[in-house]
C-alpha cells in the first residue's frame, strides 16, 4: 500500500514539475511577444499591412534596416565576388519567376490563389526583421549556392532559439533554386538533415549548398549551415531533387 502511494506521489510530482516547466516556457514566450509589441524595432504583427505582396518593384533580398552588421558585411562581400562573374546575385524577382514558371508548366490544373488571398511565399510572409531575412548567390561553374540567412523572433522554437523547421525551410529553398538552375525545374524528393547545434534567434548563418551528382532526372545535393565566421557548424543535410516532367501535367 505504501509502495503504491509513493509511486503515485512520484508520478504526480513529475507531472507537476513538467507542467510547471511548460507554463514557465509559455510565460517567457508571452513576455517576449509583449516586449516585441512595445519595441519599435520589432513592430506588432498585423496581418494586413504586415504581409509582403508579390511585386517586381521591390527586391526583398537587398539590405533593410533589420539586417545586422554581420549580414550586411557578408552581403557586400559576395556582391564584390559578383564583379568578376564567378558568382551571381539572385534577386527576389528571379526566385519568384522560377517558382511561378515551374508551377505554370507542371501543374496546369492547379488554380493559383488570387493576389488578395495569396500575399507571398512562406519565407516573405513577415514584416522586415521578424521572420526570414536572406540573400542568395549562385556559382554556375562550381554548381554551388550560398544563402546568407538571419532568423527573426517569430521563427522561435525553444525560447531564444531558431525553430528547426525554419532552418530546413531555408536549406530546402536554397538548394531547390540551385538544382533548378542546374538542370531545370525540380521538386524536393527528400531532405535528410542533422542538427548539430541550436541557432540563437537573430544570428546570421551561411547556408552552403552544392550539387554532388546528377543521374538522369535526379539531382543529389549536400548542404551545411555555419556561423558567419565559419567556426561553428549548426547542421548538415543531404537531399534529392527530381526534375519535373514538363510533358505531363499533374495536380
Amino acid at each position: 500500500m505504501r509502495e503504491g502511494l509513493r509511486a503515485t506521489l512520484a508520478v504526480s510530482a513529475g507531472f507537476w514539475c513538467a507542467l510547471g516547466e511548460m507554463l514557465r516556457s509559455c510565460a517567457a514566450r508571452l513576455r517576449m511577444l509583449g516586449a516585441l509589441r512595445k519595441d519599435e524595432h520589432w513592430p506588432a504583427r498585423n496581418l494586413g499591412p504586415a504581409l509582403r505582396w508579390f511585386s517586381s518593384e521591390k527586391d526583398f533580398c537587398l539590405p533593410n534596416p533589420s539586417w545586422s552588421e554581420d549580414l550586411r558585411h557578408l552581403f557586400h562581400q559576395f556582391m564584390k565576388k559578383c564583379e568578376d562573374g564567378s558568382w551571381t546575385y539572385i534577386s527576389e524577382k528571379e526566385m519568384l519567376d522560377l517558382q511561378k514558371k515551374a508551377s505554370e508548366l507542371s501543374f496546369q490544373n492547379v488554380k493559383p490563389m488570387k493576389k488578395k488571398q495569396f500575399p507571398s511565399t512562406l519565407t516573405r510572409n513577415f514584416q522586415e526583421g521578424l521572420g526570414f531575412e536572406y540573400a542568395m548567390f549562385y556559382n554556375k561553374d562550381e554548381r554551388r549556392i550560398v544563402c546568407l540567412f538571419q532568423g527573426g523572433p517569430l521563427l522561435q522554437g525553444f525560447p531564444g532559439l531558431l525553430h528547426g523547421g525554419a532552418i530546413v525551410t531555408m536549406v530546402d529553398y536554397s538548394i531547390s533554386i540551385l538544382s533548378t538552375k542546374t538542370i531545370g525545374f525540380t521538386m524536393t524528393a527528400y531532405i535528410n538533415i542533422t542538427y548539430k547545434r541550436p541557432i540563437p534567434i537573430g544570428s546570421v548563418v551561411v547556408i552552403n549548398g552544392q550539387v554532388d551528382k546528377i543521374e538522369e532526372r535526379k539531382v543529389f545535393l549536400s548542404s551545411s549551415v555555419h556561423s558567419a565566421d565559419e567556426k561553428t557548424l549548426y547542421s548538415e543535410a543531404t537531399s534529392l531533387f527530381v526534375q519535373l516532367n514538363l510533358e505531363k501535367s499533374e495536380t
